[in-house]
């Protein structure tokens, strides 16, 4: 059996559980994704990843800026849905919408459930140095991520992980995740276990103030936190050049022994090793503004540094 079911959802996260859903031969009735935004050099609007990939396989596509009125609560409800499928959306969903699916409302969230509720769970389980996240499928209610769990999947975050790689694992994860719940739900078999009132965890949004590196911590910390801000934001440096700051990101690097000022480069030999708080971090790949990611020496040959020089 297959589900007449909404699919409501916005990034590049998402894509993998609608392709999914569309190879199980689940009757995709409507998309729903936030309303374009403008982007590029030429700010022109541009529709979601969940957007473009729902308009490439001819299904149709609705982007309201809000669920709150009774016109769009409406139009939901007279889609005759046995259930919706949320990833990532971004909206609130009002009590009305939530009702209106005949099975209910789905939703794949990335963490172990109550840690990290919210808006950057995979960011937010790297930067705090989490050995293991996950993804779990729940019953959404009104609450923030607050729903019964159905099913999870735990997996163990790598020494050297991203956002960006645990990003792409935990969204096929996911994908594979929620066909098995549609699957358990049509048998009847879907349990679902009332989340722990203990542990509860909250994934702020990323802000831009945080992507710039504070040498003043210590080495393995400032190792998360620079992997949970890859690649977007991206964390960042500054060094002065003709009296003006140039902003530079690490992609990579790794912590090593050193000791100095926090900020002070320390060696440039097979990398730029710049001393923290506490040990120290070797600079493997970076960027500038405006060029393309490049290896330390490489960066180097076009923007050479001095050992004892400081960065900000």
């Amino acid at each position: 059996m297959t589900f007449r079911l909404a699919f409501m959802g916005t990034p590049d996260f998402a894509v993998p559980v609608l392709a999914a859903l569309i190879a199980a031969g689940h009757e995709v009735a409507a998309v729903y994704s936030q309303p374009p935004r403008k982007a590029g050099r030429g700010m022109a609007e541009q529709p979601s990843p969940v957007h473009r990939f729902a308009a490439e396989h001819g299904l149709p596509v609705r982007t309201p800026v809000s669920l709150k009125s009774e016109d769009e609560q409406r139009a939901f409800a007279d889609l005759g849905l046995d259930v919706a499928v949320v990833v990532a959306y971004g909206l609130i969903l009002p009590r009305p919408v939530l009702a209106a699916p005949r099975l209910g409302c789905l939703n794949l969230h990335a963490s172990l459930l109550p840690r990290w509720r919210g808006a950057a769970p995979i960011q937010r389980a790297i930067m705090a140095g989490d050995a293991e996240t996950g993804v779990m499928v729940m019953q959404m209610e009104a609450g923030l991520d607050t729903g019964p769990v159905l099913l999870a999947e735990h997996v163990a975050i790598a020494p050297d992980a991203t956002a960006g790689s645990l990003h792409d694992r935990l969204s096929e994860i996911g994908a594979s995740l929620m066909i098995r719940a549609l699957a358990a739900l049509e048998r009847g078999s879907l349990a679902s276990t009332p989340q722990s009132d203990e542990g509860v965890t909250y994934a702020k949004k990323i802000e831009k103030e945080e992507a710039r590196i504070d040498w003043s911590r210590d080495a393995t910390s400032l190792d998360a936190h620079i992997r949970g801000l890859t690649p977007f934001p991206g964390a960042f440096f500054e060094v002065a050049r003709d009296g003006n700051p140039v902003r530079i990101k690490v992609l990579r690097e790794t912590p090593v022994a050193g000791h100095g000022r926090p900020g002070e480069v320390l060696s440039l030999d097979g990398g730029i090793t710049v001393a923290c708080g506490a040990g120290a971090l070797k600079l493997t790949e970076l960027q500038r503004a405006g060029k393309g990611p490049m290896k330390a020496d490489d960066f180097l040959r076009g923007f050479p540094l001095k050992r004892g020089e400081r960065l900000a």
